[in-house]
C-alpha cells in the first residue's frame, strides 16, 4: 500500500507537533495563569507558618461563598469537609502550575487543574451568581470573544488538555524520568 503524497508531507509536521504544542502550552500555561493561580493562593493563606493549613475567613467565602452566609460567616460553624476542599484547594493552587510547568506528573497535574477549572467555574456561576451578571457566562459563537466562563476558561481548558493528551513534551522531567530504555 503506498502513501499518498500529502501523508508524507505531513508527517515531519506531524513529529514536531507532538514535540512542541506541549512545550508551548506549558509556556502559555506559566504566562497566563501561573500568578493568577498563585496570586488566588495567597488570598487564602491563614496566619503563619502553618496558613496554609489554617486558611484564612477569605479562602473559605471564596470556596462556599453560601455556606459562610448561612454560619454569619463564622469559619468554626463549618465541617472539617469545608476544611479539606478549601485546605486542599489553596495547596492545589500553588502545586499543581509547577508541576506542570516544570513538566512533572503533567498529565496528572493537568487534569487535576482542568478539575479545578470547572470546579471554579461552577463556583463563580453558582455561588456568587455570575449567571446574574451580564457576560460573565458568555455564550459560543455569539461573535464576543471576552466572556469570563465559556470563552476564557475553554481557552485554559484547551491548553490543559493538550498536556494531558500529548504529555510535557520532551523538555520536562517526565521526559528525564519516564522515558523508556532504549
Amino acid at each position: 500500500m503506498t502513501t499518498m503524497p500529502l501523508a508524507q508531507m505531513a508527517q515531519p509536521v506531524n513529529r514536531l507537533g507532538d514535540a512542541v504544542l506541549p512545550i508551548l502550552a506549558r509556556i502559555v500555561f506559566a504566562g497566563v495563569l501561573l500568578m493568577y493561580y498563585w496570586n488566588s493562593g495567597l488570598t487564602k493563606l491563614g496566619d503563619g507558618v502553618f496558613g496554609i493549613l489554617q486558611p484564612s475567613s477569605g479562602a473559605y467565602v471564596q470556596i462556599f461563598p453560601k455556606a459562610m452566609e448561612a454560619v454569619g460567616y463564622d469559619t468554626s460553624q463549618l465541617t472539617i469537609f469545608h476544611w479539606a476542599v478549601v485546605a486542599g484547594g489553596t495547596i492545589a493552587e500553588f502545586v499543581l502550575p509547577v508541576l506542570i510547568i516544570i513538566g512533572l506528573f503533567t498529565r496528572l497535574a493537568a487534569v487535576g487543574m482542568t478539575g479545578f477549572i470547572v470546579v471554579q467555574s461552577l463556583t463563580d456561576l453558582y455561588g456568587h451568581g455570575g449567571i446574574a451578571h451580564e457576560g460573565t457566562l458568555g455564550a459560543w459563537f455569539d461573535r464576543m470573544p471576552d466572556a469570563l466562563i465559556l470563552d476564557q476558561r475553554a481557552f485554559w481548558v484547551l491548553c490543559l488538555l493538550i498536556l494531558v493528551f500529548k504529555g510535557a513534551g520532551p523538555l520536562s522531567a517526565d521526559r528525564l524520568l519516564f522515558r523508556s530504555a532504549p
